[in-house]
């Protein structure tokens, strides 16, 4: 079995008298996508920087491609790139300059700097925009290439917090596919988020964390089942009556037609199945929120810089 290109182990981080990771252990296996879901100040912000060597932790280990973050820095940055929340692009520059200087700053050799940006301009769909300045893009078009700039050194393992903040449903589904083209190139892929859609289309495992460590994991069909099984929601006059089901239609047909024979006055009936809000509400006792650096994750960010 290949062993875990990421592993952490008991780690923990404090920011003067309050705990932001406590004990956390986290494994992700080469060439998966894993998705680390979590409420605002759970946590997730600080893991990736200190996977991403800017932070030390106070406790704990990290290896990242068998290098440890603390003692081996400079073997993690080079297995590692991060994409942060924002767009790390010079907006006066055009798209093909910001990635002729971002591979000169990874001191690619020569060759690859002359091929690789034209190349990842092409995958990202940019190559139309290339000259013209990155002031002119539009929101999905910056976070397409502050991506493409993130895999010019062609790391083993990409980092991604919050990579769809901000983009109209357009851009996140356009985004979404260039992440699965990445995947399937061999990349491994850390992907922080709080759209449980995004999640469940990318993630091949997630991970929940709360108060600083991981309290579930696994594949999103795994945890949809743990909270419970589908059911047929019938409406009636007196109220709502759920009957389990496998979700089959031939299952839902059989459900109906017993309705039927017992002349129950339906007024409507769905399918419902699991979702990853059910999840994250059963796990965390709150329900997902959306994207926007509220006050609790706008502290976390602030203080780890």
């Amino acid at each position: 079995m290949t062993a875990p290109i990421i592993v952490a182990k008991g780690l923990r981080k404090s920011y003067g008298g309050v705990t932001v990771l406590d004990g956390l252990d986290l494994e992700v296996a080469r060439g998966e996508v894993l998705a680390l879901l979590g409420p605002n100040g759970a946590g997730k912000t600080t893991t990736v920087r200190i996977l991403a060597t800017l932070l030390r932790p106070d406790a704990g280990t990290v290896t990242v491609a068998g290098y440890d973050v603390v003692r081996s820095p400079g073997h993690v940055r080079a297995a590692l790139s991060l994409t942060g929340q924002y767009a790390a692009v010079d907006e006066l520059l055009t798209g093909a300059e910001n990635l002729a200087l971002m591979a000169r700053l990874a001191h690619l050799p020569r060759a690859e700097r002359r091929t690789r940006p034209g190349a990842l301009l092409e995958l990202f769909d940019l190559t139309g925009a290339a000259g013209r300045p990155v002031k002119t893009y539009s929101g999905g078009m910056r976070r397409r290439l502050d991506l493409a700039a993130s895999l010019l050194s062609r790391p083993q393992v990409l980092v991604l917090d919050e990579p769809t903040t901000g983009l109209d449903p357009r851009s996140r589904n356009d985004l979404w596919a260039v992440i699965g083209d990445v995947q399937r190139a061999g990349t491994t892929v850390l992907l922080t988020t709080q759209y449980l859609e995004e999640a469940d289309r990318l993630a091949d495992r997630v991970a929940v964390i709360d108060h600083g460590r991981v309290i579930a994991s696994g594949t999103a069909s795994a945890l949809k089942a743990q909270v419970g099984a589908a059911h047929v929601e019938l409406t009636t006059p007196e109220g709502i009556e759920r009957i389990e089901t496998d979700g089959s239609v031939g299952d839902v047909r059989r459900i109906l037609a017993d309705v039927e024979r017992r002349g129950l006055d339906v007024t409507a009936w769905e399918v419902r199945r699991p979702t990853l809000d059910d999840v994250f509400l059963t796990l965390t006792g709150r329900p997902s929120v959306p994207a926007g650096a509220p006050a609790t994750e706008t502290r976390e960010l602030q203080e780890t810089r």
